[in-house]
């Protein structure tokens, strides 16, 4: 069964489910890419690493509405008991900062004869947004590119968490992409779009004067969904994570409802 969704499928970005796509888009890019590209451009997977500890760690990739569920008959356990104040010889459950290493893929495009990054692809993951040390990193190298001669496509598919960073005032949508041409700065341009729509299709920026590829993100996710049955692994019974709003759950169910 293809995806029932006319855009971006709510149900991929749910943390068990998540982790697995994004590392299926970022292969599929490249593949739909690199024979665009030949022979003047490559495009190569790589892999950025983020160093994690105290409570972000735990926290990445796990919804927030998951955690107050899990934890919540806990902690008041863990509250009552120190409400009574047990004796000095029975201990207390604490939790404790476990380092983690966390491994996420982007692509570069380079340019064969010079080995030059000309465009970089990200894809963005929850570590990317929520506050803390990964969100740190991912910005500190964000700025890097934006300063540099290389292009920008940043690709955001998660309704959850805290945007990336734009000057002035930009229209709330649930999903945004990116594409910040070197030539081009400050000015970017934005493609917001909802939970509704069918995600937009873009050129890759190159050189100037090369013929430019064109991205038809929505074609990629649904071939994805098709190949790898997605149909099989998400549970259309049970309502997204992370939650929806009110009136997008009830299209979300009057859609699914239609299907069924």
């Amino acid at each position: 069964m293809s995806s029932p969704f006319p855009g971006m499928n709510p149900y991929l970005e749910h943390p068990e489910i998540w982790p697995g796509f994004h590392l299926l888009l970022i292969a599929t890019l490249a593949e739909s890419l690199s024979p665009q590209l030949r022979p003047n451009y490559s495009v190569s997977v790589e892999v950025r690493m983020y160093e994690t500890t105290g409570e972000q760690s735990l926290l990445v990739g796990i919804p927030d509405v998951s955690i107050q569920n899990n934890l919540t008959d806990e902690t008041k356990k863990q509250t009552d008991r120190v409400a009574v104040s047990p004796p000095p010889s029975q201990p207390m459950r604490v939790m404790v900062p476990i380092p983690e290493t966390i491994k996420q893929g982007y692509l570069e495009v380079r340019e064969v004869t010079s080995k030059e990054v000309i465009t970089v692809i990200e894809v963005l993951s929850p570590v990317n947004k929520r506050p803390g040390k990964g969100r740190q990193a991912y910005i500190s190298k964000r700025e890097r590119i934006l300063g540099s001669s290389s292009h920008l496509i940043e690709i955001d598919l998660l309704r959850a968490w805290q945007p990336m960073p734009l000057i002035g005032n930009t229209p709330v949508s649930d999903y945004h992409i990116l594409v910040s041409r070197e030539d081009c700065r400050p000015t970017a341009d934005l493609y917001g779009f909802n939970l509704q729509d069918p995600i937009p299709c873009f050129s890759l920026p190159l050189r100037r004067g090369d013929s430019e590829p064109i991205i038809d993100l929505q074609k990629l996710l649904n071939d994805i969904y098709d190949r790898t049955a997605y149909d099989l692994k998400l549970n259309y019974n049970s309502d997204p994570v992370p939650p929806l709003s009110i009136k997008d759950q009830g299209w979300v169910n009057d859609l699914l409802t239609e299907i069924n």
